[in-house]
């Protein structure tokens, strides 16, 4: 069994946020409209962990946890015309985006802000603080997972 990956997932709270999987228990992680960031969920693998981002809000930062449950999944909103994530390119027999299906695993008792993540580490062991970093899904070294889900503490 291969050991299991670690991947930092952002979110705009007022769009999807950790309450929204709270209550819907699973999601696909759809609408990723960036390579980079579609090429990490390629690797991504079942049982991975991910620390749920709230971003563009006040304050940013890890607001809960998420294990990625299925993996390579065709991302239905870029054949929808209705969608904001419609790509008219993207043709049913070679789909340009892929997604995940993630498991809600609970929301930490308090939040790491982008603050805090800047006092402890930096962009070269958690590419989150990069300034301009605007990707939305990004690997997070397993060292670097583990102080940060001691830090954390608890799932409520």
């Amino acid at each position: 069994m291969t050991k299991a990956s670690y991947w930092l997932m952002k979110s705009e709270p007022n769009v999807y946020g950790i309450e929204h999987l709270k209550n819907e228990r699973t999601t696909l992680w759809d609408g990723i409209r960036n390579y980079q960031a579609r090429n990490f969920m390629r690797k991504m693998k079942a049982g991975d962990q991910a620390f749920f981002y709230h971003s563009n809000c006040k304050p940013p930062g890890i607001v809960g946890l998420m294990e990625v449950i299925e993996i390579g999944l065709i991302d239905p909103t870029q054949f929808d015309s209705d969608s904001k994530y419609y790509d008219p390119a993207s043709k049913q027999e070679s789909p340009r985006w892929d997604c995940v299906r993630l498991t809600y695993r609970g929301q930490f008792e308090k939040i790491m802000t982008l603050n805090d993540l800047r006092e402890s580490y930096d962009a070269e062991q958690l590419a989150v603080v990069r300034r301009g970093n605007r990707l939305s899904i990004l690997p997070v070294d397993t060292e670097i997972a583990m102080n940060l889900l001691e830090r954390l503490g608890s799932l409520k």
